[in-house]
């Protein structure tokens, strides 16, 4: 139980503190609007720069691939048009429960406009309990549970894309019937840079085999970031600040700037930090309007091949949200504006947050009761399996108990 007392006593002073940051984040916001308004003048000089300079800079500027004073209004969708996105949630294995496995659960969902069709809304569980499943990953240091939400990023995309696909092949004759894939999250798949290769490589080819699947299919995908806490683009303003000649970090600023930002020592060109982008693009854009398009810098997108991941900030109305894209998506004008038009509608029929992903994440989510039912349906095929003691462990056993 909250002891609300004590809380309240190392609560005091947290008003002044906030008062304090809310201060200092305005100047922060302020020195980053102004690199900007320079730096739209010397677009052209910065990128050559960082061209010449990327293997001697400690951080990871995003490429603008867009004017920097380009904010476009996002056009309204078409009358006729289909969205879908899958997403994922589980059952974690314990080795206090009847038997050692765990459950991924994928919620689907596809929604159609300017039609009279029946939304899709289901879901697909797995369980996984063979050795494979449950120890391959210890090979390279990994648990289990940290495989569990491996495999359940690669089932939602397969899964994404499979529907889609199947969606696409029976409906043929629609071929001006626009679609969109979203996913909740980034298209950057960050844990993967610290994974051994081979582990790496079971995580993400499925999921670029699933996107390409898509791309075959004339299906644009987006990925939808809800307080985002990237700052890839700012990074670029990084680069204006540079009070040096030349970005060599390694020379110049030798003890600081690595992998961000410290607290107690910065490089000049981080007195901005640490503003986010979407706190940064909030002060800039207008509802509906987007920021320029960027080329993410992220190393492991090195292995993505031709699916590097762009992304813009969009004025949705009640935030900036990040979306990302694969590279085929962000260059096809045609395909991209449809897409954020019906990215953009999503949000507002969702009142602030993409109506298809909330009902992907409804029907995925498992909760107490679902829970208690498969371990219940479980424990029945033990049983009839001849399968003796079966149940929970003791300290399990207490723990859903009290004697208070």
């Amino acid at each position: 139980m909250l002891d609300l007392t004590k809380l309240a006593q190392q609560m005091q002073g947290m008003s002044q503190h906030l008062t304090k940051e809310a201060m200092a984040a305005q100047n922060r916001l302020s020195i980053a609007q102004e690199l900007l308004e320079a730096a739209k003048n010397e677009q052209q000089e910065l990128l050559e720069l960082e061209e010449s300079w990327c293997d001697r800079i400690l951080f990871n500027p995003a490429i603008p691939i867009e004017p920097l004073g380009t904010y476009p209004l996002i056009n309204l969708p078409p009358k006729n048009y289909t969205v879908l996105a899958t997403d994922g949630s589980q059952i974690a294995p314990s080795q206090h429960e009847i038997a050692y496995c765990y459950l991924l659960n994928i919620g689907r969902v596809m929604l159609h406009y300017g039609e009279s069709r029946y939304p899709l809304l289901d879901s697909i569980p797995e369980i996984f309990y063979e050795a494979d499943d449950l120890y391959l990953s210890r090979q390279w240091g990994i648990k289990t549970e940290e495989w569990m939400g491996y495999r359940r990023t690669i089932s939602e995309a397969l899964v994404l894309s499979d529907l889609g696909c199947e969606w696409a092949r029976n409906n043929s004759q629609n071929l001006d019937y626009p679609m969109l894939a979203m996913v909740d999250g980034s298209l950057i798949y960050w844990f993967l840079e610290s994974l051994p290769s081979e582990a790496r490589d079971r995580v993400l080819y499925p999921i670029l085999d699933a996107w390409n699947k898509l791309k075959l299919a004339g299906i644009p995908l987006m990925g939808y970031l809800s307080a985002s806490r990237s700052n890839e683009s700012l990074s670029f303003l990084r680069l204006k600040a540079c009070i040096f000649d030349e970005p060599n970090c390694i020379s110049n600023c030798p003890n600081v700037g690595l992998g961000g930002f410290s607290f107690t020592e910065k490089a000049p060109c981080q007195s901005f930090e640490p503003l986010r982008d979407v706190i940064f693009w909030s002060s800039i854009l207008g509802p509906g309007q987007r920021s320029p398009l960027w080329q993410s810098s992220a190393r492991i997108l090195d292995l993505y091949g031709d699916n590097t991941v762009y992304f813009c900030y969009v004025n949705v109305g009640r935030e900036v949200a990040r979306i990302d894209m694969p590279e085929w998506v962000a260059e096809d004008e045609e395909i991209l504006e449809l897409a954020l038009g019906m990215m953009l509608a999503q949000v507002q029929k969702g009142y602030g947050y993409p109506v298809v992903l909330a009902e992907a994440h409804n029907q995925a989510v498992v909760r107490g009761g679902d829970r208690a039912s498969f371990f219940a349906l479980l424990e029945q095929e033990m049983i009839k399996a001849g399968l003796k003691n079966v149940g929970t462990s003791y300290k399990e056993a207490r723990k859903r108990g009290s004697i208070a």
